[in-house]
């Protein structure tokens, strides 16, 4: 079958964003002449489009898999992962036809319907598969189809629904949001002001929305201004919409939303005098593309001395330089929250699928594929150590969270212990909460793996930093 789709190869534009025959092409060259160098550097370019006509039929073919398909034995989950750095290493080396080689083979192993590691593959492989194509090529388009944003909303809402892994670093960030505007209570006038950078649909704001109506009473009302930043001004007109119809029910409580595109500037903050300020850095500061966009962050927010900053991102490793220590660290990180979902859905659950499909697998294949954010990968994969190391740089301290917060994270856990039995230290399954850095972090874990940390911090003094210090 491939010998008859190589004779329908010639016209056809793959993209491929190689330099795979350069060198040989240039040796050649050297030995022969240019003519018999660009023939041999034509046939080669034929033979490798042939190729990788042949792994997209094997991608169609993986992608109408019979969802029944079974699972892989221990030995050769081995195998399919070892296979997986095979691909990434050749992709690495810019050696395309190896590349090609072990991603068909991978195709023919992986399915969106068997096991965690099966699922999770099938992603990196298409991450993949679409990092040795150019952008201009349909066939990336097609690898990298984005997801509407219904779709897009209706698998995080799955996702928060299904898991702890949101809520609970939701609920762990306004558990220290609410004790830092208890402290001040006697000076702040019951205000709240909240600027978060990544406000997104505002899924975390009902249960602080709840706790402070909970708190007000008819002489003693509470006013909360949540000033977000958001990708798009029709994202952000729905958050708000989203708000404040929830806020609508709430007795005692003055509700306020300011939508504003990331990006604006610090001179556009408007912040209330006496109120109690916070900063909400939850999964952001690891999303930013350069250690230019920390430093400018990190200093706008001290320039606005907070009550408290709280912190959230995903654990990794330390710091992994190259892209293959960069990829195997993903892979780890995506099979742990791909088999923690085994524990918080029914096996063929159509939700499972749209989780996995239109919010993780796209986190995976945007990772895979984003070159020009070299930065970003690396600040990406950072763990708590070094995320504290660059805060303290920034004058900031890390403050001991409280019992309450513990408390409350591992009830959470329980609550969620729906598809599975609770563990012995009061986790969900293979979820678990550990108390880090002597109290002032909080981890959620999937068995052996951290998965995302809370911290909260304040101004202590100024920046070491000057304009242009590496991060």
């Amino acid at each position: 079958m491939q010998e008859d789709i190589g004779e329908e190869m010639p016209g056809l534009d793959l993209g491929i964003g190689s330099t795979w025959c350069s060198s040989t092409a240039e040796k050649r060259k050297q030995r022969r002449g240019e003519s018999n160098s660009m023939a041999c550097g034509t046939l080669m370019q034929d033979v490798l489009d042939k190729k990788f006509f042949g792994l997209l039929q094997a991608r169609e073919r993986m992608l109408r898999a019979d969802p029944r398909r079974n699972g892989l034995e221990d030995g050769n989950r081995l195998q399919l992962t070892h296979l997986l750095l095979v691909a990434a290493t050749a992709a690495d080396a810019n050696d395309i036809s190896s590349a090609v080689d072990a991603l068909h083979e991978l195709y023919d192993r992986v399915s969106l319907h068997g096991d965690p590691i099966q699922r999770v593959a099938a992603y990196f492989i298409d991450g993949l598969a679409a990092r040795l194509l150019t952008g201009r090529s349909p066939f990336y388009r097609t690898i990298m189809a984005h997801p509407t944003p219904e779709e897009e909303f209706s698998a995080f809402t799955q996702l928060y629904q299904a898991s702890p892994y949101y809520q609970f670093a939701h609920f762990t960030a306004n558990q220290a949001i609410i004790e830092a505007f208890e402290k001040e209570e006697m000076k702040n006038g019951r205000r709240l002001h909240v600027v978060d950078f990544d406000v997104s649909y505002g899924f975390q704001w009902p249960s602080l929305i709840q706790s402070l109506s909970d708190k007000a009473t008819g002489s003693k009302p509470i006013s909360l201004r949540i000033m977000g930043f958001g990708r798009s001004i029709e994202e952000l007109k729905e958050t708000e919409t989203r708000l404040a119809n929830f806020t609508k029910g709430c007795r005692n409580l003055i509700f306020e939303f300011e939508g504003l595109l990331t990006g604006s500037k610090s001179s556009d903050f408007k912040i209330e005098k006496d109120a109690t300020l916070v900063v909400n850095l939850v999964f952001y500061l690891q999303n930013l593309r350069s250690s230019s966009e920390v430093y400018d962050t990190l200093m706008a927010i001290h320039s606005l001395n907070p009550s408290v900053v709280v912190l959230v991102g995903k654990e990794g490793s330390q710091s992994p330089q190259s892209f293959l220590s960069r990829f195997t660290e993903s892979l780890h990180y995506y099979a742990a929250m791909f088999d923690s979902l085994n524990d918080c859905l029914p096996s063929g659950s159509v939700e499972r699928l749209s989780i996995e499909k239109n919010h993780l697998g796209r986190e995976i294949k945007t990772a895979m594929t984003n070159e020009e954010k070299e930065e970003e990968k690396h600040l990406m994969s950072e763990r708590l150590d070094t995320w504290k190391r660059k805060m303290e740089s920034f004058g900031f301290e890390e403050i001991k969270l409280s019992s309450t917060s513990v408390s409350q994270a591992k009830l959470l856990l329980k609550i969620k212990s729906h598809c599975s039995s609770l563990g012995h230290d009061g986790g969900a399954g293979g979820f678990r909460i550990s108390e880090r850095d002597e109290g002032r972090a909080i981890s959620l874990g999937w068995q052996d793996r951290l998965l995302t940390t809370v911290s909260a911090w304040h101004c202590i003094r100024s920046p070491n930093h000057s304009p242009g210090c590496s991060l």
